[in-house]
């Protein structure tokens, strides 16, 4: 049965553990760590991380700043509120990934906390194809339309987290994910409802054409399951590092089916 109570704390902790945000500590009495129920609110915890950015570029773009300005104050804000959590995941597994000749080295390259090439390289084409592709998107709709895109692909990209988490085994035993515990299905299955759903009604009351927003689940349904692959068939599962790569590279996708469809 559903206890609202329940999902309150679920957000609460799933907005923790996807943040720096502090929350009550009245949501962690008797909290063990794991997240395996928590991961059904992953998408309405992405939806409150990134209200503040969604905010600023309603304002920025009502006031007609300049997109390419607001794109990055927007990319900027989302990484100091995670404390650019799931860029140090795709960082690092960039690293691994292309650096580990077997699944032994890319696991211990991806705990190296130092970064090399591969995952420089990624961030910055995490960063540049976010920003241009959302600063080329600020120009076609509403202020309000603007915040709302960006509330869109929240919803998506922290349900793809929830998508690849659970489609793949812990690839070591000790890793952060493995902690966490493994999403139960009917958990996985909720935060793809709420997040898909979720995602839909802010593209349609955003303005966004049907095209558009049919392509941008479609970006997020593609990426998850193929790059999931990749993972598993470089290091056989799933670890905290490629769970926030898979955040980012969802992200890029789905604002990337916004900029080539609006």
């Amino acid at each position: 049965m559903f206890d609202i109570r329940d999902f309150i704390d679920d957000v609460a902790r799933s907005v923790a553990f996807l943040s720096r945000i502090h929350m009550p500590q009245r949501h962690f009495v008797n909290f063990d760590g794991r997240l395996s129920r928590a991961v059904r609110a992953f998408p309405i915890a992405g939806l409150l991380i990134v209200l503040p950015a969604a905010a600023i570029v309603s304002i920025f773009t009502a006031i007609n700043a300049s997109p390419l300005f607001t794109a990055f104050v927007a990319v900027a804000i989302q990484a100091l509120i995670t404390g650019a959590l799931h860029e140090d995941g795709l960082s690092d597994t960039a690293d691994g990934l292309g650096g580990g000749k077997t699944k032994e080295s890319a696991l211990l390259i991806m705990k190296d906390s130092r970064i090399g090439s591969y995952g420089a390289v990624a961030l910055i084409l995490s960063f540049g194809l976010r920003v241009s592709a959302l600063s080329a998107v600020l120009p076609l709709v509403t202020p309000s339309g603007a915040g709302l895109l960006v509330l869109a692909t929240a919803a998506l990209s922290r349900t793809a987290m929830v998508w690849h988490w659970s489609r793949l085994p812990p690839a070591r035993r000790d890793g952060v994910a493995a902690s966490a515990g493994q999403p139960d299905a009917s958990s996985v299955t909720a935060a793809l409802v709420i997040g898909v759903v979720s995602a839909a009604l802010l593209l349609f009351l955003s303005g966004a054409s049907l095209l558009s927003a049919v392509l941008a689940i479609a970006a997020f349904a593609a990426t998850v399951p193929a790059f999931s692959e990749i993972v598993d068939g470089k290091i056989g599962g799933h670890t905290g590092d490629t769970i926030g790569a898979t955040q980012q590279l969802t992200e890029i996708a789905v604002l990337a089916a916004l900029a080539l469809a609006l």
